[in-house]
């Protein structure tokens, strides 16, 4: 490093008394950072004293860095007896003018500023609503196009799309729903035990699982699963314009894009449910031969006196239709995405959060409607 680039402080005493501060060098911050502490010292040593002339007219380069270290200490004022030069002069006033600027005061929380609130939330609550009923608008005319011309049907789309949100799915599904029918059974059997009631678990686990647990667990894993991966999927095409240039070639969006992942997930989701509630069955019945020593043949000749068979029928119906209804919600935000990467991760992580609260709502909708259906 050149020795002349180096800030420097030199201090005279003059003649009358006074004391002359002079510096020199490159005053930018990659000269001022080994050294920062010493001359933060030595500058504050200097402006202590009284009757200083600061010198100044020998610095070969200042950027903000050197400016804002003598500014400070200065104490947030130029000195009185200042030699310096014009550019640099104007570095000083800049940072003067921007510690001056009026800060923004909070604004009270006042009843018109909640109103205001509330209604900002509604009115954006109700254009995503009107833009998510135009989406399923789309859909019934794409549905009522496929239905004068089926030759049109995509159905290589709709495979592809079944195969990657049912079948590769089969795994984690299979695994989540064995253990928590591990879980439940275990949970279930402490309490059975207690009381002497030990066969009533497979009336909890049944109920439970075919009805309830099975089609919400399944759904949710969708959700985090395949409903963000269509939303990212949607959301690079954004990104990358693709979805414009189908538009620029006349090519429907939604027939291409949407109705495939909307068909697909409707079909795929009620065999993920029946799949998933034979896993989780399989575990509480080897959990309850473990704890219970119920056996297997007790519990699978049981099971269809304990839970009716229009617990199935309700189990299947639902998943149809929160398959239906996280497809949607994850085109509808995939749509949403504007053309930069915070967009598509926001929209990513709200398809998700809106996707398990809807199927949540949906099942709290359904099992009322139902309440009456289905009880031994």
């Amino acid at each position: 490093m050149d020795a002349i680039s180096v800030p420097r402080i030199e201090a005279v005493t003059l003649d009358g008394g006074g004391r002359s501060v002079m510096l020199s060098g490159r005053w930018i911050l990659a000269m001022l950072t080994p050294r920062m502490a010493l001359l933060r010292q030595a500058l504050a040593e200097q402006a202590a004293l009284a009757n200083v002339t600061w010198d100044c007219l020998d610095i070969e380069a200042m950027d903000s860095a050197g400016a804002i270290l003598l500014w400070r200490a200065w104490q947030h004022k130029l000195p009185g007896m200042l030699r310096a030069r014009p550019e640099h002069l104007h570095i000083f006033e800049r940072i003067a003018s921007a510690e001056h600027l009026p800060v923004a005061k909070e604004v009270s929380n006042s009843p018109h500023r909640m109103i205001v609130a509330i209604g900002g939330g509604a009115l954006h609550f109700i254009r995503n609503l009107n833009d998510f009923v135009a989406l399923i608008g789309r859909l019934s005319l794409d549905a009522a196009y496929l239905l004068r011309r089926p030759r049109d049907l995509p159905w290589r789309e709709i495979t592809a799309n079944l195969y990657k949100s049912g079948v590769r799915a089969m795994p984690v599904t299979a695994l989540v729903g064995f253990l928590i029918g591990i879980v439940l059974s275990y949970l279930s059997a402490l309490q059975l035990k207690r009381f002497g009631a030990d066969i009533f678990i497979v009336n909890i686990l049944g109920l439970g699982i075919v009805r309830e647990l099975g089609p919400v667990l399944v759904a949710v894993l969708v959700a985090g699963r395949s409903g963000s991966a269509m939303t990212a999927q949607l959301g690079v095409m954004r990104v990358t314009e693709e979805i414009d240039a189908l538009a620029t070639m006349g090519v429907s969006q939604s027939l291409r894009l949407i109705f495939p992942k909307v068909i697909a997930l409707a079909v795929a989701m009620p065999l993920l449910v029946l799949w998933a509630t034979a896993m989780a069955l399989l575990g509480g019945m080897v959990s309850a031969q473990i704890q219970l020593d119920i056996s297997y043949g007790f519990f699978y000749e049981s099971l269809p006196r304990a839970v009716p068979v229009a617990n199935l029928w309700i189990g299947l119906v639902k998943g149809f239709i929160f398959g239906i209804v996280v497809a949607l919600v994850g085109c509808y935000f995939g749509l949403r995405v504007r053309p930069n990467t915070e967009s598509l991760s926001s929209n990513t992580t709200a398809s998700v959060v809106t996707a398990i609260t809807a199927v949540i709502l949906v099942d709290a909708i359904i099992a009322i409607a139902t309440r009456g259906l289905g009880l031994p």
